[in-house]
């Protein structure tokens, strides 16, 4: 578990802030929704992978965290369209986990220059 202050830094990538802001959800309901991650309130789906219900229950969420300092939201799906990611897909986004966890912050600080990811919070304070 991690409690803020710890050094946890949150992002979304590219094709996730797409999703969800197709969907409406704003970066405020991400913040929130990853500290109740971060305190166990999600579905553990293994190697990293976190599932966590948004927009009053119409969505679902793929959250990366193997290391547990880099917290990103990857994947974005409306309950009414499925109700799980398969194997297959869980299998990559394990792989992603373990690819996030092994950055440098020089490598992530690289992605958000490039717009591949945007930091949404930060030591459980919100990005501007």
């Amino acid at each position: 578990m991690v409690v803020a202050g710890m050094g946890a830094r949150v992002f979304r990538t590219a094709w996730f802030t797409k999703a969800a802001r197709k969907a409406r959800i704003k970066d405020d309901e991400l913040c929130a929704a990853v500290r109740a991650v971060m305190a166990g309130q999600a579905d553990d789906l293994g190697g990293g992978v976190f599932k966590k219900r948004l927009d009053r229950n119409r969505s679902r969420s793929i959250i990366l965290a193997k290391g547990r300092r880099y917290w990103v939201y990857a994947y974005l799906f409306a309950k009414k369209d499925r109700a799980n990611i398969d194997d297959d897909e869980l299998r990559a986004f394990r792989k992603l986990a373990d690819l996030y966890a092994a950055k440098t912050d020089v490598e992530i600080d690289n992605e958000l220059e490039a717009e591949a990811i945007v930091e949404i919070c930060h030591d459980d304070q919100a990005q501007i």
